[in-house]
Formats: structure tokens, sequence, C-alpha cells
């Protein structure tokens, strides 16, 4: 599982999109925002969202930072006007947050809503060993404090449902009466949501009620990229930013506008551009296990980068992707040689062997490189056309003088690493 942090307009949206179905009609959320970025033109906002220009808002960067509220990242209370020149001072302008510094050029606009700090209330939906986990305080907002100590929590193993009556007697007890029904509800509804989402995580720190309405004031959550064949209708037109003060590569670019052009998934993340440990991993959840493994056997520092390729990509889109991170990889020397390890689990429809010939192909072109920089590479793999490919990778070691060790299904997914890295066959 890759959990992938979203932005808040998304998370949003698609909860007031669809989250009154998983309440059963029961709950409606309050559903007004508007995103901005660099391409937006707040002059012409207004005519597209009449709203903007009759109520007071509430404008915020939308670009996964935390504490937005302690580090005076939120302007409240103001007019259209105001929240125009507030976001245009800050558009592209760097700043700093807690040691990072990066550009500020996502943003939301939403209502603001008048209310009394007694009416904020916590609630956070995590993925946890065995299941998952609903954690709930009477009390929310910038100052609720350590929510971890504090929360009535409820755990609800792997598969299973959750009624709204288990919500009210278990996590509901130092709320208002005249509350506990329709946060109950909610509750409910929000856990139906983010597993039918295929939602790792999501926090509402705080929500309100108003007018029989739960209105989510502010919102983080992160999304299981594995379930985008499920769940990517609904999500609908969302991004993955990178973390705040992270800005994309040239490399890491190119990659995901490649991901952009095909059906498959391709994924590039640079982590340390000298590192000794390379990865070409075929699947998101095959591609957590592997950088697990590495960093459990002590080689974090030396990971130079994560990503997948997944979904079937054809072998020109694999090739691409694969001489992307042949070309990072042999960039700048080490003495003690460098290891590419090409893995991943038992394929259900990618062709290995298809998949395989954009590899192969990047590796001819990269040879002498390779060599050089005294690379070894380690195969494991399984699936259509596994033993077709793996013969072919063994074939090219042996044809181009480059040691190239292979594994099929039968030795662990994992067993390659602690080859390459320990030596142990």
């Amino acid at each position: 599982m890759a959990q992938r942090a979203i932005r808040e307009y998304d998370g949003k949206k698609m909860m007031s999109d669809l989250m009154g179905g998983y309440c059963g009609g029961k709950v409606a959320v309050s559903g007004k925002f508007v995103k901005v970025n660099s391409e937006t033109d707040l002059k012409k906002l207004t005519k597209k969202y009449p709203w903007l220009a009759k109520e007071k808002l509430v404008a915020k960067p939308d670009q996964l930072i935390k504490r937005r509220g302690k580090s005076k990242l939120i302007l409240l209370n103001a007019p259209f006007k105001e929240v125009a020149a507030w976001i245009n001072q800050r558009m592209n302008k760097e700043i700093k947050v807690q040691e990072v510094k990066g550009k500020l050029d996502n943003f939301i606009i939403e209502p603001f809503l008048p209310h009394d700090e007694s009416e904020e209330q916590y609630v956070c939906v995590q993925s946890v060993v065995g299941g998952d986990e609903i954690l709930f305080y009477h009390q929310g907002g910038v100052n609720v404090g350590d929510v971890d100590a504090k929360a009535e929590r409820l755990f609800i193993p792997m598969g299973e449902k959750i009624a709204s009556d288990e919500i009210e007697k278990k996590l509901l007890k130092n709320v208002p009466e005249n509350l506990k029904k329709i946060i109950a509800s909610f509750i409910s509804g929000l856990f139906g949501f983010y597993v039918d989402l295929n939602y790792a995580y999501i926090e509402i720190n705080p929500f309100v009620i108003k007018d029989g309405k739960v209105c989510p004031l502010d919102m983080a959550a992160k999304i299981d990229d594995t379930g985008e064949f499920e769940s990517a209708v609904k999500w609908g037109n969302i991004d993955f930013p990178p973390p705040f003060g992270r800005t994309l590569g040239k490399e890491e670019a190119f990659i995901k506008d490649l991901d952009s052009k095909t059906g498959a998934s391709l994924k590039l993340t640079v982590l340390n551009p000298e590192g000794k440990v390379w990865t070409l991993v075929a699947g998101g959840g095959a591609s957590v296990i592997y950088a697990d493994t590495i960093s459990d056997l002590g080689y974090g520092a030396e990971l130079a980068n994560y990503g997948e390729y997944s979904g079937n990509p054809d072998a020109e889109f694999t090739y691409l992707y694969a001489k992307t991170v042949l070309d990072l990889m042999t960039r700048k020397k080490s003495s003690k040689g460098k290891i590419l390890i090409i893995g991943g689990g038992i394929a259900n429809f990618t062709d290995v062997a298809k998949t395989f010939k954009g590899i192969i192909k990047a590796i001819r072109e990269y040879t002498p490189k390779l060599k050089a920089h005294k690379v070894k590479i380690y195969v494991r793999r399984g699936g259509p056309n596994y033993q077709e490919g793996l013969d072919a990778m063994k074939n090219l070691g042996e044809e181009i003088n480059l040691p190239i060790e292979v594994y099929g299904p039968q030795s662990h997914m994992t067993r390659i690493v602690s080859i390459a890295l320990k030596g142990k066959k």
C-alpha cells in the first residue's frame, strides 16, 4: 500500500459530493470550496462563483502544510477583495515553515463560518495493523493538544462495518445529547466513505454542526493509490502534490508527464542521487515492501529512489522509465559500486516479458556506464510470461558481460534484497 497525501480541496470536494450517500441521506456536508493556483485569474473568479462576492471568506495555502493556523497562514473572516490581495501577495513567495522552505502556489477559499470554539470537534480515521481505528474528541481546533492521549478510540477489524449506535455508545460520551445522532451518522458515513474510496487516513480538525450540516473546517487526508483501479472515478481529477518545500526534479517531472500519457502507473521519487541502492519495482505495494526491507537491513540512507511501474505499461513506456532511472544512477561513481534491484510480486495481468523488453533495451543502451559504475543487477519476478522475461534477463547478462542474477516466484519477493545487500543466498 502506498499512502499518498491529497490536497484539502480534493478531500472536501469528495466529501461534499459523496458523503450524503454514505450517511443514508441523514447528514449533508457543506460544500463550497474554490481552489486557486498560479493559473487562476482572481479577477474572474467571482463571476464563476458569485457567492465569493457575497460572503465573508477563509483563505489558506493548500499544499500539505501542517498547523497552518499556528504558522499564521490562514486569513479569516475577510471579503473577497482582501482575500485576493492576500493570495496575490503570497503566490509564488518562498516562506519558511518549521525549518522547511518552500513556495506558496496553491490555495483554497471557502466561506467563513461564525461559531464558538466550544462547538469545534475532532475526528480521525486511520489504518492500523489488522484493521482501522476511529479517534474522536469532543473538543477540536488549533489548541486540541495531544489527541492521541485524549481521544476516545474504536477499532474496526479489517472487512467489518460499524453501526451508528456503537459509535454513539463508545465515542460520543461527552457530546451533548442533541448532537449525538447526527455526529454518529456522520462518523459512520465517514468510515464507509474512507473504506470505499480507499483512504488510508482522514483527519478533520475541527468540524462543527450548523443547521443540520456537518462542516469540516480543516482536513488532512491520505489515499492508498493502489486502489486507483477501483476508486479513480469517485476520486475525480485529483493530483498527488509533493510535500511542502519539495519541488519535482527534471527527471521526476518527466516521469509524472509520462504517467499522464498512459493508463499504466509510472512513479518516481529521487531520495538520494548519490545512493548505492537503486530500484526498478513493479507495483505500488511492492515498492513499499522493497523500500521497507532495504531500510530494515540498514541501507535506508543508501536508498537512491522510490517508485513503481505497474498496470501493464508497454515496452516503450517501460524503456523510458528504466532509462531515466539508469541515467540518474550512472551520473556519479561510487568506489563500492552500485546495486540495481529489479523486483516485484507475482503479476496478475502485467506481461513480464513485455515490460522486461523495455528494461533490457535501456540496460543495453547504458551498458558501458553500468560497467564503469560497477553495477550489479538482481532480478526477481513472477506472473504472465515471467520465465520468458527472466530468461531474456539472464541471457542479456551473459551477452554483455554484466553481473545479472535472476530469481523467479519460487524465491520470496524480498529475498534478492538480502542477497544483494548482504550476499546471503
